[in-house]
């Protein structure tokens, strides 16, 4: 596999290319840059399979790389010092990233998933997605990237009504009636989802506050949401539930 590193800082591209050989990955390094210039210059000339780019350049980001170029035909994995913001948007947008400093097993495993075949429409969709998220950080409507089996599903955080458990899977329901199951379980999305009005009312149940509309004493209680489903409410959240119900 075809690679090259984009990281202003020597050492970290020392420590990427050391990785590299532990992980026993059969890989060439193609080549080396430190800023976006020679980023975009790098990937032109060496028509690399995955490029391992740095967030913070001296003279922009990794993502003004990817923005000056026609055709993204390669897997990315970024690596970034913790930044929260940026963090959250890879994860909505179902992006591969990796922290500093850089854990060994991590890295091997990133670098193993990147040796699947590229999807040109699915990076295209994801990388959308990212500069979405990216250009409304402190929006409640982020762009939120779901994989089936099949497609690749962009919704928005505010157009899903709620989320059920499904033996290991999740399936959303969204405003306009669309279902999409994802291999992913519930809790993944529970806090993906923490702090973008969703809230875990069972075991099996994630809603969004903002579809709810009452609750029914019936049956030891439940929520009727706007879609006339009505969610079991567990007896351990109920005291929780409504305090929140007189704060929305």
């Amino acid at each position: 596999m075809k690679v090259i590193i984009i990281d202003d800082e020597e050492r970290a591209r020392k420590s990427i290319k050391d990785l590299l050989k532990i992980s026993n990955s059969n890989v060439e390094v193609l080549a080396e840059a430190d800023s976006v210039r020679a980023g975009i210059k790098a990937i032109q000339e060496h028509d690399p399979e995955l490029v391992l780019l740095d967030i913070n350049l001296p003279d922009g980001t990794g993502f003004d790389i990817l923005k000056q170029l026609d055709n993204i035909h390669f897997k990315i994995i970024f690596i970034t010092a913790y930044e929260e913001y940026a963090v959250r948007a890879f994860e909505f947008s179902a992006i591969d990233y990796l922290l500093k400093p850089l854990d060994p097993v991590k890295f091997t495993e990133a670098i193993e998933k990147g040796k699947q075949a590229v999807e040109q429409v699915n990076i295209h969709l994801k990388l959308n997605a990212l500069f979405a998220n990216l250009d409304h950080t402190t929006s409640d409507h982020k762009k939120l990237v779901l994989k089936t089996a099949e497609n690749i599903y962009i919704t928005s955080t505010s157009d899903i009504v709620r989320c059920e458990s499904d033996c290991g899977y999740t399936q959303f329901f969204l405003a306009d009636g669309k279902k999409i199951l994802v291999s992913r379980n519930l809790k993944d999305y529970e806090d993906l989802l923490n702090g973008y009005g969703f809230y875990r009312l069972h075991q099996s149940h994630l809603i969004n506050l903002k579809y709810i509309d009452h609750y029914s004493k019936l049956n030891g209680g439940a929520v009727v949401m706007k879609d006339k489903t009505m969610i079991p409410l567990a007896r351990r959240k109920k005291d929780d539930f409504m305090k929140l119900l007189e704060m929305i």
